[in-house]
């Protein structure tokens, strides 16, 4: 049996290397968005971080809306939204704008991080501790306005403007929490491997065993986040990496500071990669990967997403 083509996404966690500052890092954030339309990826995210000063995406609505003029057919979306700290109808009236503003194109990721530290989330969401333990209501809610039937004390609430092709719902996670959380509202799933201590096999069984269809989703939908370096060699694609492993460890997942394994950071050339990849999807279950690569220098992460995208032409 002939295995499924794989498809590749970009996760973009905008971040700011040293020397420049965050107009120059938004700068490349569009220029990477681009280059990914044009390699073939199928979707471009950006990450929600909050007083960060090597990342500089705090508000991923407002970057979208600048990266969906700037392109012109990729799907555009969050990875994540950080729900706890907002209400669902402001989140659902701001992607439904998006998805008005570019039609057939907008994922709506959500996620129920912090963001930053405990300060920061006190700043942003003085009450985020509680938000997190009502997750399934925010979710509830923000399933429902982008189904069109909610409602708030006794009236039924829209969430406006109302686009032709709602976005798609997704919840991001590294564990079966937040897979059962994507089962029991039939959204999307994707399971971060890349910042994840646990087997995503059992993560995404779990989620796929459990999951309830909707008129969001009526059968289950995964993908894989993964770490990724790639280079025209494997002892070029080793320096990077090393290159970039503090980096990666400090802002991808906020301050773990766990070695990164090789589960959690691929590294090597378009041919040795696609094989990792393969295995992985044969292993999941899945057949899109969204990549995330934390290479200090925006010449060369670029160059590891041109080279990364010819695994989709290989035979």
């Amino acid at each position: 049996m002939t295995a499924k083509p794989i498809k590749l996404s970009v996760l973009d966690l905008v971040p700011v290397f040293d020397e420049v500052d965050a107009t120059f890092a938004l700068g490349q954030a569009v220029e990477l968005a681009q280059a990914a339309e044009r390699l073939g990826y199928f979707r471009y995210w950006v990450a929600e971080h909050h007083d960060m000063p090597g990342l500089a995406c705090t508000s991923t609505d407002v970057l979208l809306s600048h990266i969906g003029a700037k392109t012109q057919s990729i799907r555009i979306g969050s990875g994540a939204l950080l729900l706890p700290h907002y209400k669902p109808l402001k989140v659902a009236e701001s992607f439904h704008l998006l998805a008005s503003l570019y039609p057939g194109r907008v994922d709506l990721g959500l996620g129920r991080a912090p963001g930053g530290s405990a300060e920061v989330s006190l700043a942003l969401s003085d009450n985020f501790l509680e938000n997190v333990w009502k997750m399934p209501e925010l979710l509830r809610g923000v399933s429902e306005l982008l189904q069109g039937s909610y409602e708030y004390e006794g009236r039924r609430i829209t969430a406006r403007p109302t686009p032709s092709v709602s976005p798609e719902l997704w919840l991001l996670g590294t564990n079966k929490k937040s897979a059962a959380y994507a089962a029991e509202f039939g959204t999307g799933y994707v399971f971060g491997q890349f910042m994840s201590e646990v087997a995503g096999e059992e993560v995404l069984r779990a989620y796929r065993e459990a999951f309830i269809p909707s008129a969001l989703s009526p059968v289950p939908r995964a993908i894989v986040a993964v770490g990724v370096v790639c280079a025209e060699t494997e002892e070029e694609a080793e320096r990077l990496a090393s290159s970039g492993t503090a980096l990666f460890q400090q802002e991808a997942s906020a301050g773990e500071r766990a070695p990164l394994s090789e589960h959690k950071l691929l590294i090597g050339t378009p041919e040795s990669l696609k094989k990792k990849l393969e295995q992985l999807s044969h292993l999941y279950g899945v057949d899109e990967f969204i990549v995330v690569t934390m290479i200090p220098d925006y010449r060369k992460r670029l160059r590891s997403f041109e080279l990364l995208a010819h695994i989709c032409s290989m035979a």
